[in-house]
């Protein structure tokens, strides 16, 4: 498929030259899982920039603009510093970059938790201002009115339960949940009360496989894994982190590709030409026309 720009003159927005298809919805997302089952697992990748969405929408069922961004692209500690600007430029970008995958777009700690009058002015602002088809917000029972809120309101939501890295001051780390009987009860319980307030699909991170799979099993809607279970209802990772762009992952990713390696490789060879002065050669300048 091609992967080249042409020009929207009406919009002066680059769009991808394939002949757009109907983009993939929510209430069809949510149906993939009939009867508890899942015949084919849904796909699911971080996403953060135009050209990164159009590489990876085909292969995709969904989107995440996650607020990792802070600590992928802007190199911050946590995500707990990540703003709504910083979301709702992100989110625009990947949105204007797909026309396959529904968008989902993360909410950023501080901009929901407060009631579900804060949560639903802040998901409106950012559908409004990225075109996204849903938000993303982490917490089970005691986000569950908020998400009932949403859902009401026209603001389709996936929850995120287990490990939720806007937590991590109180959690103390990214180790793993669930290895305690009270606290597997507790994740089951958080994703049971999101799914009863109308989640179209939860996120189950870094918990021990048998909860996931627990979890799995307990709830009408997909779920979906990340450093949980193959028998989840599918998958997300964080794509430069499986594309190896990093030194250190995490225990549950697997990288499929070298690109930091690539990259390394790559711009030592400019550094080398440019050095030599056998960049640029006659092909890349202008000469004059005889």
């Amino acid at each position: 498929m091609s992967t080249t720009f042409q020009l929207d003159t009406s919009t002066s927005r680059a769009n991808p030259t394939p002949q757009p298809m109907r983009r993939l919805t929510v209430p069809k997302i949510r149906a993939r899982k009939q009867d508890g089952v899942t015949a084919e697992p849904l796909v699911m990748l971080t996403a953060y920039t135009a050209r990164q969405a159009q590489l990876l929408d085909e292969h995709c069922d969904l989107l995440l603009v996650g607020d990792s961004l802070g600590q992928v692209i802007y190199g911050l500690p946590s995500t707990i510093p990540v703003t709504m600007e910083m979301m709702a430029n992100h989110g625009a970008a990947v949105v204007r970059g797909s026309y396959h995958a529904v968008v989902v777009i993360d909410m950023p700690f501080g901009y929901y938790e407060a009631s579900p009058q804060q949560a639903f002015e802040s998901a409106a602002l950012l559908l409004k201002q990225t075109g996204a088809a849903a938000v993303k917000l982490e917490g089970g029972e005691a986000m569950a009115e908020t998400v009932a809120f949403l859902n009401q309101r026209g603001i389709p939501v996936m929850g995120h339960v287990g490990l939720t890295p806007q937590a991590v001051n109180v959690l103390g780390g990214y180790g793993a949940r669930g290895r305690t009987d009270s606290e597997a009860g507790k994740i089951l319980s958080d994703a049971k009360a999101l799914d009863n307030a109308g989640a179209f699909a939860i996120v189950v991170e870094g918990v021990v496989e048998p909860i996931a799979i627990d979890v799995t099993k307990s709830v009408a809607c997909p779920t979906i894994g990340i450093g949980a279970s193959a028998l989840c209802d599918g998958q997300v990772l964080v794509t430069e982190d499986m594309l190896g762009m990093f030194e250190r992952v995490p225990r549950f990713v697997k990288r499929y590709e070298d690109i930091a390696g690539i990259i390394q490789k790559t711009v030592t060879r400019y550094a080398e030409e440019v050095r030599n002065r056998s960049f640029p050669g006659e092909e890349q300048t202008y000469q004059p026309k005889d």
